[in-house]
């Protein structure tokens, strides 16, 4: 009778304690006035791959190499937290979380939900992987934030919601971060990494915490509480209590020798009076923990019980008090406070960690992978939008799926994988899993073009194909068939116009536009660059350079049959494709080749680039553009060695050994000219690893610059930084702008920091910045800009000048842990070979922003290529052109997300492209219908949702602050105004990103 009592009672605690659980701030634990709180917070910082794998740190598997093992971190911290309810833990990255939670029984997840609940494990950041922020596109951060975050609220309800973003150990940080954070929902925003100078200063100013302008045109809403760490992410020095440390523990028997307790509990509330010096209130944080620690728990938790325990027996003396926390409790306590606080408008690059440690060479690293990764992305999008518009059809089988895609995606963003700094067996990790993910897309999108091509059922497509070398001319199918089909599909919302160049084996071809028409083409011998990147992979001897126009969210479809030897007259006569013509130069004349805006000169003499001219207008520059190189410095050893100004160039750190970088080209840059009906082209070789192809096509407003950088040669042992300058006439007077993440646009200036005194210690690298999408110069009456296809490193070093880092081989490591010199030697083994295009505007600043956004937009969202075999009957068994939309949305409106959430429902997410007064015409507000838009299926009802979607936006709640620049506390309690139920207008400000799940109704027929 006993037991059973027992057992009811239990049960009864049991329910009780499941019924009235809490979670986020209610969960905090109490903190006591007139003294400082000192919040312990217990963390694990888990990369998601860099020196092993993700899935070999998941494991614990290569531990000769680092030994870490997350899943055991997970298992002894559960087990340590079910004895002491007062203690707590944080978890950061949902990729290793989901991998341990998915391996766990019934009992133990019940288990982990009742912690969860209780605050006791508490998740905070919560994406898939904490990602950089300079070398990332907010539209992948976006989706891998998405994706860590659905997981936890599908799993534990409203406790799974962070409320704190923590960025503890990328290397800068940017204003579009901060930004995208707070339409997120969180509260803060936590971080580690700041320039070591403008530590110092934020540590003698007070000035560690602040709240951050995220965005200018958004106002408030984009405004978040930061805050950087004092002890790095790192605990106390002498107070770590992992394994992997050698601090002494807290020896407290009095009856042993070494007992220690007074001298712990002395040093420790030393060290927490000084960090309370430089902070505003009279709570401090501090992390216990580092980089994969807690795989023993028990001793991390014992030593902290213990320091608690002695400390807060003399808090009546030291007026200190110890308590388990974590950084949201933190955050709730100091908001609590009620103090005014001052702010920051501008980022936290570049990062150094000492005179000449510029955290720079990253921003460039591993090149080709950087051009991989976003170009997966932009075939991730295609594949959402086609998932979402041809319904469970498109993966019907087994390998046909996205969602491969999007967890490689997730992992790449991660801060040592799209950034080039994790070794190379897990840089090769990383482009695997991105080739296995686009594999499977690849089938989806297969089978939804069959699904939406046949103008009826009784037509069977032919399978899809995909060329996945386009960019090095292979391509089996267009290379050995005479007769083939190129489909293009267009994943933006409006119309676009653009070229594709295929390999093939005949000097010409009868092309067939989707309107039955027959199409100019033209036909160019490829390149002797390309022959040698392509080696012995390939053998067509042209490209051919089609013209396609797609309707928007839609696709286009084209006719090839090779003509093996047509006559003047046939060609005139049936538009086939045309050949270029191959220009003879003179030895010293001027080269100039235009389309129907723009006209470029090249120097007879030196075969570079000479003038830029706005066809038939006076808008014009002098405009010199060549490659050159920065010799790294090296020497071998170690930081601990060696005194600073030893520095060398590494995976993360740029620093050139002079000023004054070397031209890549001794001599005249030899080049040869292509002109024919679609494109003009210059080749130029300016050594034999370093050639560029300068194009103009038909009817576009900007000049393609294709550089082919590599092998970088090593053999004077130098490590080289390679470099695109472009040289103006343009009066840019020390500053420049380059792109926060794609996003905003960030003014630079040389040699100048926001907050504190610059030391230009290294002129060039201290003054380069992340470019992840363009940076442009400009005066009163002109601007240069240039738009990249990855992410890059970039500056202006002269006024007049932009330089961008394309390429870098490095010979020793720069110290920073990764262990290996940034020495890619490609699949040859002779060293890496790189191919990628920058694309040059030149406009008046008035016209600048619309110019540059749609550019920006048309190349990190470029159209798809795929091809089938020719059939006779194309036309008559299939629709050559459709678009999945019933009309375009507005020019500066941006579909930035179309993805498939349950059976039923949709992420939507809706972006206004332009800044506040940016352009007098496309910053004004945009109103979206979302009424009978899509073809395919009728969207029924929305809710809308802050901008990760794990929260609906309504019931979302920010704390609020007291600024020193405004009298209203930030951020409103102000919402977009709802979406009407009859209409589905959707009205977009300035920069405003709209998230939705919308509820749909599938059409019968489309």
């Amino acid at each position: 009778m006993k037991q059973i009592l027992l057992s009811v009672l239990f049960l009864l605690v049991c329910i009780f304690s499941t019924s009235y659980a809490t979670c986020g701030y209610e969960s905090c634990p109490a903190t006591k006035p007139n003294v400082i709180n000192v919040h312990l917070v217990p963390h694990t910082h888990d990369d998601v791959g860099w020196l092993k794998t993700v899935d070999e740190y998941f494991y614990g598997a290569n531990n000769s190499i680092q030994h870490a093992g997350v899943q055991y971190i997970l298992d002894s911290v559960i087990t340590e937290l079910n004895k002491d309810p007062s203690r707590r833990f944080i978890y950061v990255e949902s990729a290793f979380f989901e991998r341990w939670w998915n391996q766990q029984d019934d009992k133990m997840k019940n288990n982990v939900k009742q912690l969860v609940q209780d605050g006791r494990l508490e998740f905070i950041n919560g994406g898939w992987g904490m990602n950089d922020e300079a070398a990332t596109h907010y539209n992948p951060v976006i989706d891998q934030m998405t994706y860590g975050l659905r997981f936890l609220v599908d799993t534990f309800g409203k406790c799974g919601i962070p409320r704190v973003a923590w960025q503890i150990d990328p290397f800068g940080h940017s204003r579009e971060q901060a930004s995208l954070f707070a339409q997120m929902g969180f509260d803060g925003f936590f971080f580690a990494r700041l320039d070591y100078i403008d530590k110092a200063a934020r540590l003698k100013n007070s000035t560690m915490e602040q709240i951050w302008h995220g965005d200018p045109s958004l106002g408030n809403v984009a405004d978040i509480f930061y805050g950087a760490l004092y002890e790095h992410y790192n605990p106390p020095p002498g107070f770590c209590y992992d394994q992997s440390c050698n601090d002494p523990p807290i020896q407290d028997d009095s009856r042993l020798y070494d007992y220690n307790v007074d001298e712990r509990v002395a040093t420790f509330i030393n060290y927490t009076m000084q960090q309370a010096k430089s902070f505003q209130t009279n709570h401090v944080i501090m992390t216990m923990g580092s980089d994969f620690q807690y795989e023993n728990a028990n001793p991390w938790y014992k030593n902290l019980d213990k320091l608690i325990k002695y400390v807060n027996a003399k808090e009546s003396e030291s007026g200190i008090h110890l308590l388990y926390s974590t950084p949201s409790c933190y955050l709730y306590n100091v908001n609590q406070a009620n103090s005014t606080w001052s702010t920051k408008k501008e980022d936290f690059f570049p990062y150094s960690d000492h005179d000449h440690a510029f955290w720079t060479g990253y921003f460039v690293s591993r090149a080709a992978f950087k051009g991989y990764e976003r170009l997966s992305n932009n075939f991730l999008q295609v594949c959402k939008q086609l998932e979402v518009n041809v319904g469970p059809g498109a993966s019907k089988e087994g390998q046909a799926e996205s969602d491969t895609l999007k967890r490689a995606m997730a992992v790449s963003q991660h801060h040592d994988a799209v950034t080039g700094t994790a070794k190379q067996h897990v840089n090769d990790d990383y482009t695997k899993r991105l080739a296995l993910g686009t594999n499977n897309c690849q089938s989806l999108v297969g089978n939804a073009l069959k699904a939406l091509i046949p103008k009826n059922s009784s037509n069977t497509p032919p399978d899809v194909q995909f060329c996945n070398y386009l960019n090095i001319s292979m391509c089996p199918m267009t290379e050995t068939a005479d007769s083939f089909t190129i489909t293009a599909y267009n994943p933006l919302a409006r119309h676009v116009t653009s070229y594709v160049r295929v390999p093939v084996s005949a000097s010409s071809y009868h092309v067939i536009a989707p309107n039955g028409k027959p199409e100019e083409s033209q036909i160019i011998p490829v390149t002797a660059a390309t022959k040698t990147v392509r080696r012995n992979r390939g053998s067509a001897p042209y490209e051919l350079v089609l013209p396609v126009s797609i309707p928007p969210l839609g696709y286009s479809t084209y006719q090839m049959q090779a003509i093996k030897a047509p006559a003047a007259h046939q060609r005139l006569h049936n538009h086939l494709s045309t050949p270029s013509e191959q220009v003879t130069l003179s030895p010293v004349d001027d080269t100039v080749i235009k389309n129907q805006f723009i006209s470029l000169t090249f120097d007879g003499t030196t075969g570079l680039l000479k003038y830029m001219i706005r066809t038939g207008s006076t808008l014009g520059i002098y405009l010199k553009q060549s490659y050159m190189w920065y010799n790294s410095s090296a020497k071998e050893g170690n930081i601990i060695d060696f005194p600073t100004d030893y520095q060398p160039s590494g995976a993360y750190i740029f620093r050139p050994n002079g000023s004054d970088p070397f031209p890549v080209a001794t001599g005249k840059v030899a080049i040869s000219v292509v002109k024919g009906c679609i494109v003009q082209e210059v080749h130029q070789q300016f050594s034999p690893w370093v050639t560029q192809v300068v194009r103009l096509y038909n009817n576009k407003d900007y000049a393609e610059f294709e550089w082919t950088v590599g092998p970088i040669p090593i053999q004077d042992r130098n490590g080289k930084e390679i470099i695109s300058r472009f040289e103006s006439d343009i009066q840019s007077d020390g500053s420049f702008y380059t792109d926060s993440n794609g996003r905003q646009m960030m003014h630079r200036r040389r040699n100048w920091r926001e907050d504190w005194t610059y030391n230009n210690s290294e002129p060039i690298s201290g003054n380069y910045y992340p470019v992840n999408s363009r940076m442009y110069i400009k005066d009163s009456e002109k601007q240069l800009t240039i738009l990249t296809d990855r992410s890059q490193g970039g500056s202006s070093i002269q006024i007049g000048q932009l330089e961008l880092m394309v390429h870098r081989r490095t010979l020793v490591d720069d110290w920073r842990g990764v262990g290996e010199p940034l020495n890619e030697t490609g699949q040859s083994g002779d060293g890496l070979i790189v191919r990628g295009k920058h694309y040059l505007l030149l406009t008046t600043p008035s016209k600048a922003a619309y110019s540059h956004r749609t550019l920006a937009e048309e190349v990190y969202m470029a159209p798809s290529v795929m091809m089938t075999k020719g059939d006779q009957d194309w036309r008559e068994k299939f629709s050559p052109s459709k678009s999945l939309l019933t009309r375009s949305l507005p020019a500066n409106v941006h579909l930035l997300t179309l993805e498939q959430w349950t059976d039923d429902k949709i992420l939507l997410r809706l972006e206004h492209q332009f800044g506040a007064n940016e352009d007098k015409a496309y910053s004004k507000p945009a109103v979206v219908s979302l009424k009978d838009l899509f073809v395919t299926f009728d969207i029924v009802s929305v809710e809308e949702r802050t901008l990760a979607a794990n929260q609906v936006l309504g019931k979302a709640k920010r704390l609020k602050w007291n600024v020193t620049d405004s009298t209203d506390p930030t951020p409103p309690d102000v919402k977009p105004m709802p979406v009407p139920p009859d209409t589905l207008n959707v009205s977009l400000d300035a920069m405003q990103i709209r998230t939705f799940i919308a509820t749909i109704q599938r059409k019968a027929q489309h």
